[in-house]
């Protein structure tokens, strides 16, 4: 199965979840590789989510302005994601970019609700592991935010619980998918850029 799209963009909101839910710029590069450094030092298993939220949004953030001025990440004609190869692929005018991905879950504003990937059927199973790791971190402390298959959200409240997904998982890449439906949550690693004329090259993001 593949998944297309129009361009499509990166988190900006910034609100609240339930339960007093509130909510780091150490950048330097080695090599081909950019690493970034967390804001918050604590082990995200005895992190509350109040901490990964802020963690989460600020690595959505700073992972997505590398991804920007590298190669363009949110400005690409078109989106593609094969299911079968867990691959997403931007399209521009004069190159392409590519990436493993995986899918975090998906938000349907004529139902109001997110549901988790890991609980969709629907996809393949090669695309769903980072869902299943957030629901697993999720059961094995008591956060049910992320284990119940669906919730009843807004779409900025989608945002934030992709935001504290993303830091589980320790993703380094970010991408709001825009369907015909609703929107899809996407993870990405290593990007390939290969250009209408020159050799490929690759993006890697290291997060401590």
């Amino acid at each position: 199965m593949v998944w297309a799209g129009d361009r499509g963009g990166v988190v900006a909101s910034v609100v609240e979840l339930a339960h007093g839910l509130v909510a780091g710029d150490g950048r330097r590069t080695l090599g081909g590789r950019v690493r970034l450094v967390p804001l918050f030092k604590r082990k995200q298993g005895s992190a509350g989510l109040g901490v990964l939220l802020l963690q989460g949004r600020d690595m959505i953030e700073r992972t997505a302005s590398v991804h920007a001025a590298r190669w363009g990440l949110g400005t690409a004609e078109r989106w593609d994601l094969d299911q079968t190869m867990a691959v997403i692929r931007w399209t521009f005018p004069d190159k392409t970019a590519e990436a493993p991905a995986q899918i975090l879950g998906s938000y349907s504003p004529r139902s109001g609700s997110w549901l988790w990937a890991w609980a969709n059927d629907s996809l393949r199973p090669a695309t769903r592991t980072a869902s299943e790791a957030a629901r697993d971190w999720g059961a094995a402390n008591g956060q049910a935010l992320l284990t119940r298959p669906r919730l009843e959200v807004t779409e900025e409240q989608a945002d934030e619980i992709t935001a504290i997904a993303f830091r589980v998982t320790m993703a380094t890449g970010f991408y709001r998918a825009p369907t015909g439906s609703g929107v899809v949550y996407v993870t990405f690693g290593q990007v390939t850029i290969t250009p209408a004329i020159g050799e490929p090259e690759t993006l890697d993001i290291a997060v401590e």
